[in-house]
């Protein structure tokens, strides 16, 4: 594991906000899109990640290994897309 890996995985807790870093066609995800943490498995290795609608409703919860997202940095704007 690189050591940005650990350092990815060391900061990432349950119901921090997180940033997926490629896209998943099926849930209509796109990298960038923002989800919450729901649950951290075996110590950071991979998450359960809910992405939600700017209103609330839940598009997807997906299991994501950890390079699959990161942290979001404190210069970070978000953005958004239209979910078909």
């Amino acid at each position: 594991m690189t050591e940005a890996i650990k350092f990815t995985a060391m900061m990432i807790h349950e119901l921090d906000k997180v940033i997926l870093t490629s896209d998943i066609p099926e849930f209509s995800l796109e990298e960038g899109d923002i989800g919450t943490v729901v649950l951290v498995h075996q110590g950071g290795k991979g998450y359960e990640v809910e992405f939600v609608t700017l209103d609330g409703e839940t598009v997807a919860i997906v299991s994501l290994y950890s390079i699959q997202v990161r942290p979001i940095g404190r210069r970070e704007i978000a953005r958004s897309q239209l979910i078909i």
